[in-house]
């Protein structure tokens, strides 16, 4: 059925507001970020700075350690993805491949499991990373990590293995090959974008992590970039802005650019996922 003209219109004018709705935070921190103070304090604000400076950004560095709390986000997250995806790409295929009870409990934990909130976990958490003598430190934090973002993991991988046909693992079988040199050379290529799609998930969900940081890294040398910005914040709550701004927009960037540079092979695969015969 062909979408009448005024659904049209409809339609792309929901899409614009939704799209300006996400932009305004960001392109307002990229505006703030570069004004001078006597802008910052102007009553009539303006989207773009009359003299932009560089200064807030120099001010920020020289305040707080972001280059040390930007390797410490990148160590935890990219440790949380690389290990999440490990460990969820051959679980994911016995809960998409094994029918029964088990499978089905599986999957209602992990769906379950979503729905706790973080000040439920944080005190067994913090009990168990005190016995590992793991508080304070970027591998606690890891491993904390990969526990919040594993039942997401599990199942957006085993909805891609579901997309993967059952024919092509058969014909293996037919083969001769086992089922782990089946995963390994059949399933695993085909599931390519899927493991760069959970992996870029848990990347960036550890990337923006405020909670478990804040409560587990107690030093400055060990917190990462959204606790540090906090930093910017004084004791009675008054938030030197433009550092602030400056330091945020350079947390942002790398979860966007990492996003941009595989935003089309996620889709691509996703398509490819649901007619490969």
């Amino acid at each position: 059925m062909r979408t009448s003209t005024p659904a049209r219109v409809g339609q792309y004018a929901a899409l614009l507001a939704y799209l300006v709705f996400l932009a305004f935070p960001f392109l307002w921190l990229i505006s703030t970020a570069f004004k001078p103070p006597q802008e910052l304090g102007s009553l009539h604000p303006t989207w773009i700075p009359e003299n932009p400076t560089l200064d807030n950004f120099r001010q920020a560095f020289d305040e707080q350690p972001l280059l040390r709390a930007a390797l410490n986000s990148l160590l935890a997250a990219l440790g949380a993805a690389v290990i999440a995806v490990l460990i969820a790409t051959p679980m994911a295929y016995v809960m998409a491949r094994r029918r029964g009870r088990l499978a089905r409990a599986a999957t209602g934990w992990v769906v379950i499991s979503q729905a706790f909130p973080f000040v439920l976990v944080i005190i067994p958490l913090f009990l168990v990373l005190k016995n590992l003598r793991l508080i304070n430190s970027v591998p606690g934090l890891v491993m904390v990590y990969v526990v919040w973002s594993l039942p997401f993991a599990l199942w957006m991988l085993a909805g891609y293995v579901r997309a993967v046909p059952a024919e092509l693992e058969e014909a293996a079988a037919v083969d001769g090959a086992g089922r782990l040199r089946t995963l390994v050379s059949v399933t695993a290529p085909l599931l390519a974008p899927g493991i760069v799609a959970t992996a870029l998930f848990a990347f960036i969900t550890a990337w923006n992590e405020f909670f478990f940081a804040l409560v587990l890294l107690k030093t400055p040398e060990k917190q990462t970039l959204p606790v540090i910005l906090t930093h910017f914040i004084g004791a009675e709550g008054v938030a030197d802005l433009g550092p602030l701004a400056a330091a945020a927009f350079l947390a942002t960037l790398p979860s966007l650019v990492v996003f941009a540079l595989i935003q089309r092979r996620i889709t691509g695969g996703m398509l490819a996922g649901a007619v490969k015969s």
